[in-house]
């Protein structure tokens, strides 16, 4: 078995939605000679730019992104999707010999990576799928639902409370990974193929929403409502899985007249908060993080060379063993 030192390098770049994750990557990218894997479970979607706060050509400033406008917004696209792209994508970069850098805020994706999840075996005459589909008949759709939020909070958040097939679904691949257990270290044996080295980028909660309410006004100024539009207009349904992402659902409920402007533009705000604080907690089950705060924009450039220093110690480890 290889040592730790000769196992190939990945490096996990994460943290709250709109913490800065993204801009520190590129530029730690140019450092180390690394490509991007996004982590983002929007992100993955064509045609939903602003909303999901894709990097333009211009901000990736020639580091190549993958995992980036890979489906249609009414496709779906499972952990399980994610895992098998992701870990294909991570070995074509290492033969190129460069670093690959996984970067986003969705915590099912990274313990995917981080943990031996098999999701092979879950399939159609999974005896959990049928008590689920029991508990629909007899609770209604609601109960599960609500599961769905505490175990995985990111497809709760995609999938409609009504959608019984999708939701049964997501808890059957859910309860069949184990995923939903606190204690991710004693449930799931680590992924030893890779050397992880997991970064958390976090700062002051107060600045933390801050920047989360300038993003939205930002998003909005950029045209947020003529985005959702276009999809609306070119056929794509309001319960697509990545309609009902934040951002989406709101301004939808505000075309439908559902909600006013201002309260959707504070919906936007306040569940987009919501979602931070979600992110943190999965954030602390992380094995083996390291913690950065760039609460200023000097400690934003310290954490970066902070990051590039530990990563080319591993590196030099890596040649000489």
């Amino acid at each position: 078995m290889a040592t730790s030192e000769q196992r190939p390098l990945v490096v996990i770049i994460t943290g709250p939605t709109a913490v800065g994750k993204t801009h520190v990557s590129i530029l730690l990218a140019h450092l180390i000679r690394g490509e991007i894997i996004s982590a983002d479970s929007m992100q993955i979607y064509q045609h939903m730019d602003i909303g999901t706060a894709k990097s333009s050509k211009e901000e990736q400033m020639g580091i190549p992104h993958h995992l980036i406008n890979l489906v249609s917004p009414d496709q779906r696209f499972t952990v399980a999707d994610f895992q098998q792209i992701a870990l294909r994508k991570i070995d074509e970069i290492h033969q190129l010999g460069a670093v690959p850098i996984v970067v986003g805020g969705t915590g099912l994706y990274l313990h995917s990576l981080l943990y031996q999840m098999d999701f092979s075996r879950v399939n159609g005459a999974s005896k959990i799928r049928q008590q689920l589909e029991a508990v629909a008949a007899q609770k209604g759709s609601h109960v599960l639902h609500q599961r769905l939020q505490t175990l995985d909070p990111t497809a709760a958040q995609r999938i409609h409370p009504h959608n019984v097939k999708r939701v049964v679904r997501a808890l059957e691949i859910v309860m069949e990974s184990n995923e939903g257990i606190n204690d991710f270290s004693s449930e799931l044996n680590r992924n030893e193929t890779y050397r992880y080295l997991t970064f958390v980028i976090n700062e002051d909660r107060q600045a933390l929403y801050q920047r989360i309410n300038h993003r939205v006004d930002m998003m909005l100024k950029q045209g947020l409502e003529k985005e959702v539009r276009h999809l609306l207009d070119n056929g794509f349904s309001a319960k697509s899985p990545a309609l009902l992402g934040v951002g989406y659902k709101e301004i939808i409920r505000y075309f439908e007249g559902e909600i006013g402007y201002e309260e959707a533009v504070e919906m936007i705000k306040r569940n987009s908060r919501r979602y931070a604080k979600r992110q943190l907690t999965w954030f602390k089950k992380l094995p083996e993080a390291t913690w950065l705060s760039i609460d200023s924009g000097e400690e934003r450039q310290t954490a970066m060379h902070r990051m590039a220093d530990i990563i080319s110690h591993q590196i030099r480890l890596t040649m000489e063993s």
